[in-house]
């Protein structure tokens, strides 16, 4: 039946799981998915839950360097030095435990107000883009306006106070903007509002930012966006260098102001990725398990003037008595990440630096699959046309936005929020595990699809058979789900 209204359409979808689930259980036989590869690929290495296997080169530094003895301040200091001979040495760096540990440290060390002195606190404000995966970057403060305050009830595994409303830190609020040019339409199982960024305008963007600063100048302790590239974010408008406007005009606005530019680029490359040269970003913070391929943890690339404090705060500035580095006791010890952590970083960012295309040949090759596999697609020609496919470098990444398909008053192919996804209903990935193939990031009307998950070899290069697989069933998975949908 095909269905009038959106909400319709989403029901519909709901009433029909076992169905879509039985016939995507059949188009894995139907394609030849090898039994035993089912359960061990999937389409991104990049996904926190399961990373993908650690590269030879990795593998191999983490080992050796595991049998000798080495302070962990030295593993630092050569983190330190490798950023600044790309970066220069006005540039520092603290590596985490992961990517989270980073954004909080950063955010309380940055934004929040101090605890100390006599008196109650004064409030600080930190300003933050209505964009993607909000729940990172935005969370760290009582949200602004009012009407955003429940925005993350629905996000997490836990609800309240021991999840996401947690993380907020003291006195700090976050004044949400939402951009000009985005639509936060409701969608999904879970009916919710999500950001479809594709049509953002920077320029006009950067004025109703700039407006909110104003407003909140006498709070205003900082800015703080994803370091992402690709239009399904909102950052598809570039200068001739290929930075986004969005963000460049973000650190113009914070250098009005005085206050920190942090970047959230958790899926992303240091060196070869978002660089703080071009976007004026004065924090950049990475998942490097993400992207990079080290193993779990995270790492914190800043101006040396803002990363003194952090750097305190993880207890790696030097001793009191006088040195200028140490690995001791500090506020933010328990975000240590450990000696084969670090081994692993200092190789990755070895090999980012000077072998680039170990990480963007990948990247080429993946670009190039799933723009065949996506041009079979079977839907009607208004919803292939409003399939737009993009890469990244700086994510090793390609993006499958489909949020233009909603044209015209017309139902589109279902986009699933990332409330969806928390609580099991967002049938882009779920169904994918019919299929024995492990899924991606794939809400707000966009799919990120990497390299890594069982579909690399031992030196990270893309196996083309299994990444084909992938890539066919979920092409073939949003067959499905668009004929019980009612458009297809």
């Amino acid at each position: 039946m095909k269905p009038k209204f959106k909400f319709q359409m989403y029901r519909q979808l709901q009433q029909n799981i076992p169905n879509i689930y039985a016939e995507a259980k059949a188009v894995a036989d139907e394609i030849g998915i090898p039994q035993e590869l089912r359960g061990k690929f999937g389409l991104t290495g990049a996904i926190s839950g399961c990373p993908a296997p650690l590269r030879e080169d990795i593998l191999a530094a983490s080992e050796e360097g595991a049998k000798e003895v080495v302070p962990l301040a030295k593993l630092v200091d050569e983190i330190r030095e490798i950023v600044k001979s790309v970066y220069g040495d006005e540039y520092d760096a603290a590596p985490t435990s992961t990517c989270e540990a980073g954004l909080w440290v950063t955010f309380d060390t940055l934004f929040s107000p101090p605890l100390l002195g006599r008196g109650d606190n004064y409030r600080a404000r930190y300003i933050a883009p209505y964009e993607k995966h909000l729940h990172h970057q935005a969370s760290y403060g009582r949200p602004v306006p009012p009407r955003f305050k429940d925005i993350f009830a629905d996000r997490g595994s836990t609800a309240g106070e021991l999840g996401f409303y947690g993380k907020r830190q003291n006195n700090l609020d976050t004044v949400i903007v939402p951009l000009a040019g985005a639509k936060y339409d409701v969608h999904g199982l879970k009916y919710h509002p999500v950001p479809l960024l594709t049509a953002v305008d920077p320029e006009q963007s950067k004025e109703i930012i700039a407006r909110h600063a104003a407003i909140h100048a006498s709070m205003l302790s900082g800015f703080t966006s994803l370091g992402y590239e690709t239009p399904g974010y909102g950052y598809g408008v570039k200068d001739e260098d290929g930075t986004p406007l969005l963000q460049k005009y973000i650190g113009e606005i914070a250098r009005d102001y005085n206050v920190p530019y942090v970047i959230d680029n958790a899926w992303g490359l240091p060196f070869v990725g978002c660089n703080p040269h071009k976007t004026g970003a004065d924090i950049i913070i990475y998942s490097m398990d993400k992207a990079t391929g080290a193993a779990t943890s995270g790492l914190i690339i800043g101006k040396e003037e803002v990363m003194v404090p952090i750097r305190r705060a993880m207890g790696m500035h030097g001793d009191r008595y006088g040195t200028t580095a140490s690995y001791g006791k500090a506020a933010y010890v328990t975000f240590d990440p450990g000696k084969e952590a670090l081994l692993t970083q200092i190789q990755a960012l070895k090999v980012l630096r000077d072998k680039p295309e170990v990480l963007t040949k990948p990247v080429d090759d993946l670009e190039q699959i799933v723009r065949e596999e996506f041009a079979k697609i079977n839907l009607p020609a208004r919803l292939k046309e409003g399939i737009l496919i993009s890469k990244s470098y700086n994510s090793t990444a390609v993006e499958v936005n489909y949020e233009n398909t909603w044209q015209q008053g017309e139902l589109g192919i279902p986009i699933f929020s990332i409330e969806d996804m928390y609580a099991g209903s967002n049938i882009f990935q779920t169904g994918m595990a019919q299929m024995g193939v492990i899924p991606t990031v794939a809400y707000d009307g966009n799919i990120y699809i990497s390299p890594g998950l069982g579909t690399c070899d031992s030196k990270g290069q893309v196996l083309a058979e299994p990444m084909r697989y992938a890539i066919r069933a979920l092409v073939r998975l949003i067959e499905i789900t668009c004929k019980y949908a009612g458009i297809a």
